[in-house]
């Protein structure tokens, strides 16, 4: 028992430095390929992490202002989520990537973003939360620009654009609820941030700057981009643990169960709704397979989204809507993520029959249970939700049930789109090697873990509904209208059909000749910190739409670079760590 008690102890460290020391193994020319060898299973230690018994707090008053490293049953659950991800994606590059040249620097940009993603379920103070979210953020731009095309470069230099815009929004919420907490404890801030003088303006600025990662609309432009420009592997840890990443920090930092707001819950139930239709709508005019996913994925954020709403109106209902919104995040983020990969296993051209029976069956079963049919995860999130519907505020009790199995017909048709498009070739695959297959098999098998209910959730365990009308009827109609439309473009070719551009609303702005200014505003946030909340604030009443920037080429090449880029990374955080 005290072994197992002091392995639980230091395994939160451990889930964070591994992905470090093999960055530092993977610069050093001797040990590199070594480091090479192990670099897919750089997520274990966290995962490993997420299934033993809590060791405790794990006290570092040497780093930063003094951090804390902790589980609760939420960070468990979360952890569980991205270390299976992450250990999936991982088992899946070593094969995908396994002939690409670029593939040590595209390790060293995975382990940094995997480093940073895993850290954010244990932080329990403010500042290692934000410095794992800056690191997550910033590191995986070098994902989304690994194939270095011109579709890559634009959907990273949005990408990058959004995520400075971001963490200026962050910073300065931060700064503002750790000034009014005088704590920098995550617990501490949600606590006080109920009756803090400028509650608003920071629920404002938080939701702003994590609903960038989230997908809330309008800040999802980046998601349709950089999901079909990253490498598949990126793209299921991109929307199956990144998109989470902003729902965790709402979950940490709103004052959930702490007081009732009436507003703020309206302003996320209607977001909620607003992603969940809009996301279907665009998907389905989309011709290629990872952009209808990343449209699913703006779609599907929306149910959680919801549930953060009905917790602002009820807070004494919080705690059990703890676990519905968690096990939703836990349900997406592995059926997504198993999606994904299965882009570059379904398409490959030397797949023989039985095999392609074998991908298409492991695709079709994450696709029903996004979907909600019976005895699936879906069934079992959509179900736990049900309950507290009709505790939202008046406008939306009566009318939420019936959104959200409208909602389940449009998710039901954007993923028979997706595996339509799949299927018609319009992807190419690499031919599945054993590694590929280990990491769609792992993804599957976390997906089948969440229909049994056997994923960490503490108390708030749920049990699977019975099989009824209520969850058969949305996924049946759905069917129904995609078998439809499948009968009817019968002869057509998937690039013949219409199409509504990815990055729907960029394209509008780049068409006005005001995409770039998007850089622009990150520019003069960034330039405005130093004045504190009011510079930003002034900065942002002075933007106009109507200048064009970009990016400085040379500042794209740096961040593009491996010396520059990773290798400083790497020596920023072992600073952080050991000075």
């Amino acid at each position: 028992m005290n072994v197992v008690f002091t392995l639980a102890s230091i395994l939160p460290l451990l889930a964070i430095l591994a992905p470090i020391l093999l960055i530092a193994g993977l610069s050093v020319a001797r040990t590199c390929p070594v480091a090479l060898r192990l670099a897919p299973w750089g997520a274990l230690p966290g995962l490993v992490c997420a299934l033993l018994p809590a060791g405790g707090d794990l006290n570092l008053p040497w780093l930063l202002l003094g951090s804390s490293l902790d589980l609760d049953t939420t960070g468990r659950s979360f952890l569980f989520l991205f270390g299976m991800l992450w250990l999936a994606a991982g088992l899946y590059t070593r094969g995908y990537l396994a002939d690409d040249p670029k593939k040590k620097r595209f390790w060293i940009f995975f382990l940094l973003t995997m480093c940073g993603n895993l850290g954010l379920p244990l932080a329990k103070g403010v500042l290692d939360f934000y410095l794992f979210f800056a690191l997550m953020s910033f590191s995986a731009y070098g994902l989304v620009v690994h194939d270095n095309s011109p579709s890559a470069r634009r959907a990273g230099r949005l990408y990058l654009s959004l995520v400075l815009i971001g963490e200026v929004l962050l910073f300065v919420g931060f700064g503002l609820a750790v000034n009014g907490a005088q704590s920098l404890r995550l617990t501490d801030i949600s606590y006080h941030l109920a009756t803090a003088d400028q509650r608003d303006l920071i629920i404002g600025l938080l939701l702003a700057g994590f609903g960038i990662k989230a997908g809330i609309i309008p800040l999802h432009i980046w998601l349709p981009l950089a999901h079909p420009a990253a490498p598949v592997p990126a793209s299921a840890v991109l929307s199956g643990a990144m998109i989470k990443a902003g729902l965790l920090g709402l979950m940490r930092l709103l004052p959930l169960g702490e007081a009732l707001l009436p507003g703020w819950s309206q302003v996320l139930i209607i977001s909620g709704i607003i992603m969940a239709f809009y996301g279907v709508l665009v998907g389905l005019c989309q011709i290629q397979a990872k952009t209808v996913l990343a449209y699913s994925s703006i779609s599907q954020m929306g149910f959680p989204l919801i549930g953060l709403g009905l917790g602002l109106a009820q807070p004494a209902a919080w705690p059990l809507l703890t676990g519905a919104v968690t096990f939703y995040a836990l349900h997406h983020g592995l059926a997504k993520g198993t999606l994904f990969l299965g882009v570059g296993m379904s398409s490959a051209p030397s797949t023989g029959s039985p095999r392609r029976l074998l991908i298409a069956t492991l695709l079709i079963l994450p696709a029903l249970s996004l979907s909600g049919a019976p005895l699936t995860s879906g069934a079992l999130a959509k179900s736990a939700l049900k309950p507290f519907l009709g505790g939202a505020p008046d406008i939306w009790a009566a009318s939420l049930p019936w959104l959200l199995s409208l909602a389940a017909i449009g998710t039901t048709l954007i993923l028979a789109r997706f595996l339509f498009v799949l299927y018609a070739g319009t992807d190419q695959g690499h031919t599945p090697k054993p590694s590929m297959w280990a990491g769609f098999g792992l993804s599957a098998g976390g997906v089948l873990l969440c229909a049994a209910a056997l994923v960490p959730l503490g108390e708030n365990r749920l049990e699977m509904p019975s099989p009824g009308w209520n969850q058969l009827w949305p996924v049946a109609v759905g069917i129904l209208l995609a078998g439809a439309f499948w009968f009817r473009s019968r002869g057509r070719s998937v690039a013949q059909e219409p199409v509504i551009p990815a990055s729907d609303l960029f394209v509008l702005l780049e068409s006005a000749g005001t995409a770039g200014n998007i850089a622009g505003i990150a520019a003069k946030l960034s330039s405005s910190l130093q004045k504190g909340a009011a510079g930003v604030a002034a900065a942002i009443a002075s933007i106009r739409l109507s200048g064009a920037h970009d990016l400085p080429p040379v500042f794209e090449l740096v961040l593009r670079r491996l010396p520059a880029a990773g290798v400083c990374f790497t020596i920023l955080l072992l600073l952080l760590l050991f000075l």
